[in-house]
């Protein structure tokens, strides 16, 4: 598995269900403490160190200018010269030009190759943000019945990720929806309706997703990792309640995606109860495809940002939100996913560290996240650019 991966291969708001609650803590307490007796040596390295960037377009044409230890640079370039080696970049179905748009996201996989970052494709399937909150099927698409956006969502996929292959950026990772653990492609993909739950919608849909995903490479040539993506990082009864529900349809993947903010998630040792859970669980590799820290607890261009409190942080006391605090916070979080058993903790994609106040999220919302970044408000990194090294940390 290691070796595939070092070629560009490998093999992959807190939730929980009442049914699961009542699971015995002194079961838990049994798993959790044989995975610490089984696990081997902590692995040496993380194998993915990278970041989501797709936002660096809209803050280059806002004159936001980057820099590290005095040398101003593209975003790109400074991850990669701290170690980074992977580019998450999302992709919305017909949003505003210049918005996570296709056209954008291949320039910034133009970019990040020539950077020598990894790309990881992130397809929300919606004309805007998709979440477990919301995800809403492209106005384009809206009215089709299930055999038809079976179809629609086969054919974009492939037709979106052989895109990135004909300008010989080709996509190592796919992620087919972003934080789907309420389904996607609303209401054909909604798992919990007012009817009761149902999976075999959002089943057919992922398995849609997966064919264009392969079928984009011809031969069997460069044939991406598929990743699927849960927002459950901290809650292990939330994250094997989806997992599980995924393997009873029959879905085939590679990757488990958990996104983990831990002001949303929980805290570091919850995270790391899943993880031991799921790798035991699975037996697949487990990627953070989000996670982010405050430097700060002030806000930035106005907008209040989404954590502000001490008290939202629950390991606030090993690492408080300054930027110090920030930087051990991740080279924390690296050792837990490098003592997950059998080296199936294989990295982490912190979420857009570029995301300076000035830029909005969307025409509506602004910018709450302007204090989760790798730069202060004005520029300069911060010593969590440190976190794309192997083990999180420029130390020995």
């Amino acid at each position: 598995m290691k070796t595939q991966w070092l070629n560009g291969r490998i093999r992959m708001l807190p939730w929980t269900l009442p049914s699961l609650v009542a699971t015995s803590v002194a079961v838990l307490g049994i798993i959790v403490a044989t995975a610490a007796i089984t696990r081997p040596a902590t692995s040496p390295e993380l194998e993915i160190r990278g970041a989501d960037i797709s936002f660096t377009l809209q803050e280059e044409a806002n004159n936001q200018i980057l820099s590290a230890n005095g040398q101003t640079a593209p975003l790109e370039t400074i991850l990669a010269q701290h170690g980074a080696n992977y580019a998450r970049l999302r992709v919305w179905v017909n949003p505003p030009k210049g918005t996570s748009d296709l056209v954008s996201a291949l320039t910034l996989a133009r970019r990040a190759h020539a950077a020598g970052l990894h790309i990881l494709l992130d397809l929300h399937y919606s004309d805007s943000w998709a979440d477990r909150t919301t995800q809403q099927t492209p106005a384009a698409w809206q009215g089709q019945t299930l055999e038809q956006l079976r179809s629609t969502v086969e054919t974009y996929t492939r037709d979106v990720v052989a895109a990135f292959a004909r300008q010989a950026t080709p996509v190592a990772m796919v992620q087919i929806g972003n934080e789907t653990t309420h389904g996607m492609l609303w209401p054909t993909g909604q798992i919990y309706k007012q009817t009761g739950e149902d999976w075999t919608g959002y089943a057919e849909l992922v398995k849609a997703g997966i064919r264009g995903a392969k079928e984009a490479s011809p031969g069997n040539s460069n044939i991406p990792l598929i990743m699927l993506h849960s927002d459950t990082g901290g809650d292990r009864g939330a994250s094997t309640y989806y997992f599980d529900h995924l393997r009873q349809q029959g879905v085939t993947f590679d990757v488990i995606g958990l996104t983990y903010y831990p002001f949303w998630n929980g805290s570091l040792a919850s995270l790391q109860e899943n993880l031991l859970v799921l790798a035991d669980r699975y037996s697949k590799d487990i990627l953070i495809a989000e996670t982010a820290y405050p430097w700060t607890l002030s806000s930035g261009g106005g907008v209040q940002s989404v954590v502000t409190s001490r008290d939202a942080l629950p390991d606030a006391a090993a690492y408080p939100p300054t930027p110090q605090g920030q930087a051990h916070f991740f080279e924390a979080l690296n050792q837990i996913l490098r003592e997950v058993p059998n080296g199936h903790g294989v990295g982490y994609l912190i979420w857009e560290p570029g995301w300076l106040p000035g830029v909005p999220a969307d025409a509506r919302t602004g910018n709450s996240h302007s204090n989760l970044t790798l730069f202060d408000w004005w520029g300069h990194g911060l010593p969590a650019l440190d976190a794309f090294r192997p083990t999180g940390t420029a130390g020995p």
